[in-house]
Order: C-alpha cells, then sequence, then structure tokens
C-alpha cells in the first residue's frame, strides 16, 4: 500500500477500493480488470487510487487481507461451539458458513475465489487453514478419546484443504452434480467414519 490511511475519510476511501475491486473483479476477473475500472466503480480518480496502492495488484493483496481476515472472523466466533460439538456436526457447521460466506453480497466473494483459484490460492488458504488446524487442536483436548487418533497434524490437513477446494469448486459450478448439502453431509461423513475407525483401530484391549 502506498500510503496508510490514517484518518476516517482516507480508510473510507481505501474501503471503497477494496470494495470495488471486489465488484469488478467478480464482472471482469483479475486479468481484464484495471486500476481505471476499480476507481470508477469506487466513485474516485485513478490518481485517487494510487495515493494508497501502487497497481492493481496491490488492491489485489488487500482484497486478498480482508477475505481472510472475515473468514477467520468468522471461524474465531464460532470456535467455542465447533470444539464441543461431535465430529461431523462441527465439520457441518463449519462449511455450512462458509458456504454463506461465499454467497453474500451476490457471490462477489465465491467468484473472486474462483479467479484466484486459477491464478495462487496459497495465500487465501493458508491462514484459514492454519486457525482451522488449530480449532482442530482444540475440539480434541475437549474431546480427550481423539487423542487416539493416528497422525491428526497429516489427516487435519489433507481434511482441512480437500474441503475447502471442494467447497469454492461446488460453489462455482454453476451447474454442480449434487447440492451443496450432500457435499456438506458427504464431507463431514467421511471425517466422521475416519474418526470412528481410528477409534475402533485403538481401542483399549478387553481386560
Amino acid at each position: 500500500m502506498a500510503r496508510k490511511p490514517q484518518q476516517q475519510r482516507s480508510k473510507a476511501t481505501v474501503d471503497a477500493i477494496i470494495q470495488a475491486g471486489f465488484i469488478c473483479v467478480a464482472e471482469r476477473g483479475i486479468v481484464a480488470t484495471t486500476t481505471r475500472h476499480i476507481a470508477d466503480t469506487a466513485g474516485i480518480g485513478v490518481g485517487s487510487l494510487y495515493e494508497y496502492f501502487k497497481d492493481k495488484e496491490a488492491v489485489f493483496d488487500a482484497m486478498n487481507q480482508r477475505m481472510v481476515e472475515e473468514v477467520v472472523a468468522m471461524l474465531q466466533t464460532l470456535a467455542p461451539q465447533i470444539t464441543r460439538l461431535p465430529i461431523g456436526e462441527a465439520v457441518k457447521l463449519i462449511l455450512s458458513h462458509f458456504g454463506d460466506f461465499l454467497q453474500r453480497n451476490d457471490q462477489r466473494y465465491l467468484k473472486c475465489s474462483r479467479q484466484a483459484m486459477n491464478i495462487d490460492i496459497k495465500d487465501y488458504v493458508g491462514p484459514i487453514s492454519r486457525l482451522l488446524m488449530e480449532i482442530v487442536m482444540q475440539h480434541v483436548m475437549h474431546h480427550p478419546e481423539h487423542m487416539r487418533l493416528r497422525h491428526i497434524p497429516a489427516m487435519s490437513y489433507i481434511f482441512i484443504n480437500g474441503g475447502i477446494f471442494s467447497v469454492v469448486r461446488h460453489l462455482s459450478d454453476p451447474n454442480p452434480p449434487i447440492s451443496y448439502e450432500e457435499l456438506t453431509q458427504g464431507l463431514a461423513d467421511m471425517v466422521s467414519h475416519y474418526v470412528a475407525q481410528e477409534l475402533l483401530l485403538t481401542a483399549p484391549a478387553p481386560r
């Protein structure tokens, strides 16, 4: 960012630019979006945009940070509830809220996420994935029997990142072969079955 906003008016301008970036990318795609498009949508001159962002990539970076911050805030709010639910219900709660998040504002975030999948999604997924890993460990602490699960970090990584990509891919498909509810239930069942099988395999031998 070329200049960090200090005054309320400056912060409002930066926010308008970021929101305009989401609108433009959702409508035009990342490659076709220009700083002129963003400035026009924000209702400001291009010169005003350059006071805060050196180029359109800097706007995209700010959009990325904004999206990640909102997802992280959502998950942090849900964390106390997630950690106390059975694992399958916890997965469904997370996916339900994540799906609702991507559908907001005429699917603005969803369309931008779809663009990110074609460019470089790691910056979007990394902080969210790390927070979900922390929530998994909190969940384990609230369910001591899950300490018996083998390979918790590896399997958590696979389920979390696979789930995120599955949700974005599904919601990006105009004619998905299954409903979002079926996807959510399937992912929840996959995790639940894995946990149940692991608990069965690692159960203490009867005395």
